[in-house]
């Protein structure tokens, strides 16, 4: 890897991630068993997700656009990171209803405030030509972190089994040295106002038909007001909008991956075989998100995406029918292939369909309505299992999926980058 793309700030925000998941994804894999072991139905446990989830997309929005007002990261990168670590033990201090609600959301409510300027600050530190590589990297320490926390609960629950809130304790420690290492980070290059020029898919300049930043993002940036983001639609490129209606419609079909791992549950495997799905799933992600990145920089951006969002379609189509611990480990296999593909390069896509200064606006705004968006496909899957079954479920999640990855391919060629240089 040369240094030129991996810079000490890549890979600062990376090792942060990395730690923070750690601490998630301890409890990720055994949060639906244990919100059921607390009283929590299928359909209850669908609305948490998808509320907690509503309430970091509108965060996102906010705090993306406030970055891009106040022309700085950090302080919302450490802010968003310490709200998540306090969250973690407070799932056990009680488990009333209301406050279990309460800790996700704060858990959620950080990941808002800080996810806008973390990829702005990823964006900033690269070029155009090379977002695959350097949100894949990301994407990738962020996974490795994903695949360690399920590790260490894995063990934990081999010699304490069904110690469920222990494990919310111990998970603060590492979210406490990811936010000690935020205190590393500096403001170093604000953003600021700059003609746009467009990119082909790969880095080669184009004309794009749409709206650029200019003087009216100017305006827009200064904007207050909770829900101001939502202008950004009206100012952005034509091309931005192509790209995340496709996205938004991908967001409505795809719910929370807890339902995968109820699924693995309701066909009576282990909580020990769960765990190490998920944790097998996470290293495939983790080990193929740089080169997928990089191949992404190579073949178009918009080429890695939408193959991923096939390869969704059909994970997805065949995941109800499947019963045996093989079949699972192939699915999860090919699932960690789809969100190498898709997970980072989305946001690369979108940090090049945006001004340098409306970086953290533009993917503040998709992530908003994505996270809504999953309110709807998480409720909406828990009632769909709970009235008509699995299957049913995973088959219409996978036709709209499939239908999302036909409209991005049809309009991929109107899809052109609107960036200033690096």
């Amino acid at each position: 890897m040369k240094s030129r793309i991996l810079t000490r700030t890549i890979l600062l925000v990376s090792f942060i991630s990395l730690f923070t998941d750690v601490a998630s994804e301890m409890l990720y894999p055994v949060m639906p068993v244990y919100l059921r072991s607390i009283g929590f139905s299928i359909l209850l446990i669908g609305i948490l997700e998808g509320i907690a989830e509503a309430v970091a997309g509108l965060s996102k929005g906010y705090f993306g656009q406030f970055s891009d007002r106040m022309k700085q990261r950090v302080p919302f990168v450490r802010a968003g990171y310490i709200m998540s670590a306090l969250s973690k033990p407070m799932m056990a201090v009680l488990t009333y209803p209301w406050w279990i609600f309460l800790a996700r959301t704060i858990d959620r409510f950080g990941k808002g405030v800080r996810t806008g300027a973390r990829d702005a600050i990823l964006s900033d530190e690269t070029t155009p030509g090379n977002k695959g590589k350097v949100f894949g990297f990301h994407r990738g320490m962020d996974t490795i972190g994903a695949a360690i926390g399920p590790s260490l609960a894995l063990v934990f629950l081999m010699f304490f089994p069904g110690h469920y809130k222990t494990l919310f304790y111990l998970a603060f420690f590492p979210g406490l040295f990811a936010i000690a290492l935020t205190f590393l980070l500096s403001e170093k290059n604000k953003p600021g106002i700059s003609s746009a020029v467009g990119l082909t898919d790969n880095g080669i300049q184009a004309s794009d038909s749409g709206k650029v930043p200019g003087k009216t993002q100017e305006e827009h940036r200064n904007t207050t007001g909770f829900l101001a983001y939502l202008k950004y639609w009206r100012l952005s490129a034509i091309s931005f909008r192509y790209l995340v209606i496709g996205l938004l419609l991908f967001a409505v079909f795809n719910s929370s991956d807890a339902f995968l791992l109820l699924t693995i549950k309701d066909k009576h495997i282990s909580d020990t075989w769960m765990i190490a799905l998920y944790i097998f799933y996470n290293l495939v992600y983790a080990a193929l998100s740089f080169p997928l990145g990089a191949l992404a920089d190579k073949i178009g951006l918009k080429t890695m995406l939408i193959s991923g969002l096939f390869l969704f379609a059909v994970v997805y189509l065949c995941f109800g029918f499947i019963a045996s611990l093989t079949g699972f480990v192939v699915l999860f296999f090919f699932y960690g292939i789809y969100a190498a593909s898709t997970e980072g390069i989305s946001k690369a896509l979108i940090s090049n369909l945006a001004g340098k200064s409306d970086t953290a606006t533009a993917i503040g705004f998709y992530t908003s309505f994505a996270s809504m968006f999953t309110l709807l496909s998480s409720t909406v899957a828990g009632l769909l299992w709970y009235t008509l079954g699995l299957k049913i479920m995973f088959i219409i999640s996978g036709a709209g999926v499939l239908l999302a990855a036909i409209y991005l391919l049809i309009v991929s060629g109107k899809i052109r980058y609107v960036n200033s240089p690096a």
